[in-house]
């Protein structure tokens, strides 16, 4: 018998959606081009400055406030970018993806939804404006790396956004399109499945009653 083939009494109290091509469709390219043309390098300039040198995930796991994380990236590439430069570039990247946003909706008339992504303070604060869309279906319930201080997909960092979130692993369902993100929330003692694309999710969350469709197997 399948994970999915068991049966459920009762639906998840929280779905838990992971951001980035999950919620949101990200393009690291166009964050990149946004962020060479606003301050006058290339983007492999900006790749090296941001990526390559670790910045990112420096601020992804909460040592950068976001105006030092601006002013600190202006350092590596050698060029000036202000916070709103690397907002913008983010909103660029970001666009919400339509299907999602009206699942999630949908799901949230039956269990409390949330988010937690391997971001730091520099997107968790100003999501609402880099991601319109999704606000306010997840005003104060977005929780980053930043927050916990370690990524997916170690099973502690599930274990303290649940315990921000005031929720339970067992009453959780988690979603994140890396299949290592899943296992690493099942080590947490969370149910959670793979995401491919949202019609294939609404047959998932029609077994776990979170769309008021019949529950089937996928």
């Amino acid at each position: 018998m399948t994970r999915l083939e068991q049966p459920r009494l009762r639906p998840p109290a929280l779905v838990l959606f992971d951001l980035d091509d999950v919620l949101a469709c990200y393009d690291r390219r166009l964050r990149l081009m946004e962020l060479a043309r606003r301050s006058g390098t290339s983007p492999a300039a900006v790749q090296a400055a941001l990526f390559d040198s670790g910045l990112e995930h420096e601020s992804d796991i909460g040592l950068w406030r976001p105006e030092d994380y601006a002013d600190e990236l202006s350092r590596r590439l050698g060029a000036r970018l202000t916070l709103d430069d690397c907002i913008t570039a983010r909103t660029v990247a970001t666009p919400a993806d339509p299907a999602m946003v009206a699942l999630a909706t949908q799901v949230a008339r039956h269990a409390q939804v949330a988010i937690f992504t391997n971001n730091g303070p520099f997107l968790t604060l100003h999501l609402e404006r880099i991601c319109p869309p999704l606000f306010p279906l997840f005003a104060g319930r977005v929780v980053g790396a930043g927050d916990v201080g370690i990524a997916k997909p170690s099973p502690q960092a599930y274990l303290r956004c649940l315990a921000l979130l005031d929720m339970a692993p067992a009453e959780t369902l988690f979603i994140d399109d890396r299949d290592e993100n899943v296992s690493g929330a099942r080590a947490a003692g969370l149910d959670a499945v793979g995401f491919t694309s949202a019609s294939t999710l609404r047959r998932v969350f029609d077994f776990y009653q979170l769309t008021g469709t019949a529950p089937h197997a996928p």
